[in-house]
């Protein structure tokens, strides 16, 4: 009972409100941090998505105006006007009629014209889940912050009950077990890896 009693020391409870008080300072800051990365990896995100959208939109403008003129040269009637509609066809389709005389419009010629909106695409996925994984750390710190901060109160209480009282003990014992199972929270922390 005498080692239980020396929870209840005044050293003992300022020390423990000390690094209560610190880790859970340190929990919020980097709580806070957290969210601000994720919001920024959003914002990202959401930029990427839109400019993939809008050459996507400007891909598409290109791939009519090239089918316009793969219709013109051929329904052309004289050499000239074969000529000019070539001349204006897109460098994407140019390579794709080298490459498959046949099939003008292959899968390659959509590929390459949808090349610009597949990689803000894949750039905003990238920015959305680096997103997730900071609202996860954000989520896991915030859970940190709420367990020392109920090892703080706690804390405070233990030190405003008398020396010989039980509640004094008992309060203290709950505060170092939050102190711990804090601890064990911001260990279990996920890291961000994008």
């Amino acid at each position: 009972m005498k080692f239980l009693r020396f929870l209840g020391n005044e050293f003992v409870l300022g020390t423990l409100i000390a690094l209560l008080s610190v880790f859970t300072a340190v929990a919020s800051c980097q709580g806070s941090m957290a969210d601000s990365k994720q919001n920024e990896s959003e914002v990202a995100g959401m930029k990427n998505l839109n400019d993939g959208n809008a050459e996507y939109l400007r891909a598409n403008q290109f791939i009519v105006y090239d089918y316009t003129m793969f219709d013109g040269w051929y329904t052309a009637d004289t050499a000239d006007k074969e000529e000019y509609y070539q001349a204006s066809y897109s460098q994407e389709l140019q390579d794709s009629i080298a490459a498959t005389p046949d099939d003008a419009f292959s899968d390659a010629y959509y590929d390459a014209m949808y090349a610009d909106s597949y990689a803000y695409w894949d750039e905003s996925d990238t920015a959305f889940e680096t997103a997730g994984q900071w609202d996860n750390r954000g989520d896991g710190l915030q859970l940190v912050m709420l367990t020392m901060a109920l090892g703080l109160a706690f804390a405070a209480w233990a030190s405003l009950a008398k020396d010989e009282s039980n509640m004094r003990l008992g309060f203290a014992a709950l505060g170092i077990a939050m102190f711990v199972l804090g601890i064990i929270f911001y260990l279990r922390v996920p890291p961000v890896l994008g």
